[in-house]
């Protein structure tokens, strides 16, 4: 029997109730279990469950509670992880039938963070293939559903732990983001989700340790928690050269006082169209951290369609380098959407790759111009409502340029072209039929804690947490 209030507790509050002696982890992880074996034929948010492994860890972790051990910030805490990252022993298949059956040697250095911190990992959440849309649909996993509303996407590529913790599976779970892979489905799913600074979590899953768009992320309820996991999980590690060196004080709760923060508040970023009830809520939103003492002022930052190209590029070139190979024995078993752009990626010069770094530049100049004197920039997560739960449910809307504006629900991917600015997806409210709203705050580079504050003032001028989806 699921205990439903256990499923939605924070990761804060089980942690001190587990080390306090109040809860065993064996509890809390035979809960989160039992809660994955409720909602999954549902949802279809894990891949994978380690039932018996989780119970071990679980009675390994509540002797070390008996024992009065030293304990880690997540000791006995039930955590997911993505398809796409490796865990040593474990099948871990990329949502791709190139690795079906592929069982890594080695955990990624996240996982080991995790482990380090005392979480318990319970299961394995599903990704597009190779993360590359912001559906969570595979070929060799299926659709992924929103829990708000199971004919809608919980969005990708990190959608099934979105629905994961959405649906009180757990309180936390790893996502990675190349491309707003953490925040889409934050914001689809009314959550909190963070695509923190280049290097500040150590990224070691790739092929190559020199990408420049590629993070890991946590998927949560609270802003504490994932204040939490960052502070699990944060470098510097030499599995990732680029790993940032110096860590942030991020041992206590985080302070909600804005006062004297002067925002940057944009709803279209120079060209997006947004829609309506979005705009209402990102204001909303703003109109809070005001009434907290922030200074806001609107700006015009000038981004236009072919900054979202740009990152489409870069894109089809980073999937045409770590995946084309498969191309030759999988092709028919691949998503098309993902041979297009390995196709794209391939024809591609490297004299043109290279002037992308030009273009990137001038996006750096743009949104590094709305940022300064100012302490962070405010916009939207994404533009639309959550899209149908298969890619063929994708709306009858107008899609790219249309009478000036650009129409597309994303609007996080551009931030993957500054990776050093943590970008913070929060809750801002629901649409008329209450799906979720996501308000996005980008900060300077490596201040995690800057944008976190900002997301601990509104949960408290507005809180969120105890919204459940009628599952």
């Amino acid at each position: 029997m699921v205990d439903v209030e256990l499923a939605y507790t924070s990761a804060a509050e089980l942690a001190a109730r587990i080390a306090a002696g109040h809860l065993s982890p064996v509890e809390a992880v035979d809960n989160a279990l039992a809660r994955i074996e409720q909602v999954n034929p549902a949802l279809n948010c894990f891949c994978a469950s380690y039932d018996d492994d989780a119970r071990r860890e679980a009675h390994d972790a509540a002797r070390a509670v008996a024992r009065g051990d030293t304990l880690g910030p997540l000791h006995g805490v039930p955590v997911a992880v993505k398809d796409t990252t490796p865990e040593r022993g474990r099948r871990t298949t990329l949502g791709s039938y190139t690795h079906e059956h592929w069982v890594p040697d080695r955990d990624a250095a996240v996982v080991r963070s995790l482990r380090r911190a005392g979480a318990i990992i319970v299961g394995k959440t599903t990704s597009p293939e190779f993360a590359h849309t912001l559906i969570t649909e595979s070929r060799l996993w299926g659709v992924t559903r929103n829990p708000w509303d199971t004919t809608r996407t919980t969005g990708g590529s990190s959608g099934g732990s979105g629905a994961a913790v959405a649906s009180g599976c757990v309180s936390l779970a790893e996502g990675s983001d190349m491309g707003g892979s953490v925040r889409i489905p934050a914001a689809w799913c009314g959550l909190v989700g963070l695509k923190p600074g280049l290097g500040r979590i150590p990224m070691d899953v790739l092929p190559g340790n020199y990408d420049s768009i590629s993070h890991h992320g946590p998927l949560a309820r609270t802003v504490d928690d994932v204040r939490l996991f960052v502070a699990a999980t944060q470098g510097p590690d030499e599995a990732d050269i680029q790993s940032v060196t110096t860590p942030l004080e991020l041992s206590a709760p985080v302070d909600g006082d804005v006062r004297g923060l002067r925002l940057a508040l944009s709803i279209d970023l120079g060209c997006w169209a947004v829609d309506p009830e979005i705009e209402a809520a990102v204001r909303e939103a703003t109109a809070a951290w005001r009434d907290a003492g922030a200074v806001v002022d609107e700006v015009e930052v000038g981004l236009t369609a072919r900054d979202e190209e740009l990152w489409a590029e870069l894109w089809a070139v980073f999937m045409a380098a770590y995946y084309g190979h498969l191309l030759d024995d999988f092709r028919d078993r691949m998503d098309p959407d993902v041979v297009r752009l390995i196709e794209t990626g391939t024809a591609m010069g490297a004299a043109h790759y290279k002037r992308l770094e030009v273009e990137r530049t001038s996006v750096w100049r743009r949104i590094s111009g709305a940022l300064a004197g100012r302490d962070a920039l405010v916009c939207p997560t994404m533009a639309q409502a959550p899209w149908g739960a298969t890619k063929s449910e994708r709306p009858e809307a107008p899609f790219g340029i249309v009478d000036g504006r650009y129409h597309s629900p994303d609007m996080t991917a551009v931030f993957n072209l500054v990776a050093p600015c943590p970008a913070l997806s929060l809750p801002a409210g629901t649409h008329t039929d209450g799906l979720p709203i996501g308000v996005q705050v980008v900060g300077h580079r490596w201040r995690e804690d800057t944008v976190l504050r900002l997301g601990r003032a509104l949960e408290l001028a507005r809180p969120w947490a105890a919204r459940r989806p009628a599952l």
